[in-house]
């Protein structure tokens, strides 16, 4: 059916070719005889066939039997021309996160700008007016310093973006049921992924704590430890990631039983708050007035009983330096602590806790969470087992925390004398798990911000909180 419509096509561009040829010469013998161009024009489609396509030009005819056949598949032809001026358009094609994630960060942000966080004004310091903290937006001077440091912010934006990621990953993923190293191995490997984990230059910058109720902090499970996730469970999320030594220290509180929700509201308005009045040139127990004052402002109802919200005193937030995830300065969150001034370029892990309890926590249960100090010297080591272990330490995780079993997945084993022996000198610290009375439920908010020149970024900020 083609090759008939082919020909047809080629008889009616063949008869307009001659028409145009013999225009000129033969002008007057169809003024004399019409009937005879009629014939002639006749006499040559029926020579014209599939036999005898290319009568006086081979070429010409070829081609346009060609084209003519792949005009016939218009829509292909068109679909092609769509796809090739696509491709020609230079533009690089951006990736799209799978479900789950498993696609690398840098990957997805190939020019190298990632994410920025929320931009908000640096909060009204003591003794300087709001005006002031404003007009840092405007001031050139300021904008230069950022773009100085852009690079570092990048740093910190990529290691924000996987943490938003996983953590979206995992909030959707934890079921009652659960072990909690079930939890903490499949929130590691999404992590390592999408961070690009290399060594010292990309990971994960302290275990993943999943504390569980009147548990606190720095609980992750060991070895063997078969805990598992309950319906009534109230359980904080806490993990970091890094790119560089820039550290994201963010966490949050999962809970089902909606019971709940009045204790996980008020430690989260009281992050929000504590944020707020953050800002370079704010002293820090001013942060800590703020974070107060909002979470006893909460109570919660549990069988019967009504209780205040209370800020665990002796828990509070941090500035972040490189490789350096507690780098000097204390964020409280009750009144009164230190009155030193917030300054630009620092980070600052903003995080709450909150209590039905007493408001206090002490160490308990089995210990997980070690760092190794930042500021001690050589040390002597007598035993062969702990130099090993500290070279592996050093290898694989230098000043960032670690736990138990990230040693065993580095291949450390028999290490118990060993890591007793780096304690015993101060070489490694142990964190033990912190927690309040048994029977108190305790919940917890952090973000990471950045005190830019110009503005206050929260770098961690993601749609969840």
């Amino acid at each position: 059916m083609a090759d008939v419509k082919v020909v047809e096509e080629l008889n009616k561009v063949i008869d307009n070719e001659e028409e145009e040829e013999e225009l000129d010469g033969v002008e007057e013998t169809e003024a004399k005889d019409p009937a005879k161009k009629k014939k002639k024009k006749k006499k040559k489609k029926k020579t014209a066939g599939t036999d005898n396509i290319a009568v006086d030009n081979e070429t010409t005819v070829s081609e346009k039997i060609q084209s003519l056949a792949v005009e016939e598949n218009t829509g292909e032809g068109e679909e092609k021309k769509k796809k090739k001026k696509k491709n020609k358009s230079g533009k690089p094609t951006s990736k799209v996160q799978t479900d789950p994630p498993s696609i690398p960060i840098a990957e997805l942000y190939p020019d190298g700008n990632f994410p920025e966080g929320q931009i908000m004004d640096h909060g009204p310091a003591e003794g300087i007016d709001e005006r002031t903290a404003k007009d840092r937006f405007s001031s050139e001077e300021k904008r230069a310093l950022d773009r100085m440091h852009n690079y570092v912010y990048q740093e910190i934006r990529q290691a924000a973006e996987a943490h938003r990621q996983t953590r979206k990953h995992m909030r959707n993923w934890i079921k009652p049921g659960m072990t909690m190293i079930q939890i903490c191995e499949e929130l590691e490997s999404t992590a390592r992924c999408l961070i690009g984990e290399d060594g010292l230059k990309a990971g994960l910058a302290f275990p993943t704590g999943c504390s569980r109720n009147h548990c606190a902090a720095h609980y992750t499970p060991n070895t063997g430890d078969n805990t598992v996730l309950e319906y009534d469970d109230v359980v904080k999320i806490d993990f970091g990631t890094h790119i560089n030594g820039r550290i994201i220290d963010c966490a949050f509180t999962l809970h089902f039983n909606p019971r709940y929700d009045p204790l996980v509201k008020a430690v989260q308005e009281a992050t929000e708050a504590g944020i707020k009045a953050s800002g370079v040139d704010v002293r820090l127990c001013d942060v800590g007035a703020a974070v107060q004052e909002v979470m006893e402002s909460h109570e919660i109802e549990l069988d019967g009983n009504v209780y205040q919200v209370k800020p665990i005193r002796n828990l509070n937030g941090h500035s972040i330096g490189p490789y350096r995830i507690h780098a000097g300065k204390t964020v409280p969150i009750v009144k009164g602590g230190e009155t030193t001034r917030m300054e630009e370029n620092e980070f600052y892990a903003i995080e709450t806790f909150g209590s039905t309890g007493r408001g206090q926590v002490h160490d308990d249960m089995d210990c997980s969470h070690y760092m190794k100090n930042f500021d001690q010297q050589y040390v002597p080591l007598r035993l062969l087992s702990s130099k090993q272990l500290l070279n592996l330490i050093n290898k694989n995780f230098g000043t960032l925390a670690f736990c138990k079993r990230w040693l065993e997945r580095a291949g450390a084993s028999r290490y118990a004398m060993a890591l007793k022996d780096l304690c015993d000198k101060g070489v490694v610290d142990a964190y033990p798990p912190l927690c309040d009375v048994k029977g108190c439920y305790t919940a917890q908010f952090e973000h990471t911000i950045l005190l830019r020149p110009t503005c206050k970024e929260v770098v961690s900020r993601g749609d969840d909180y």
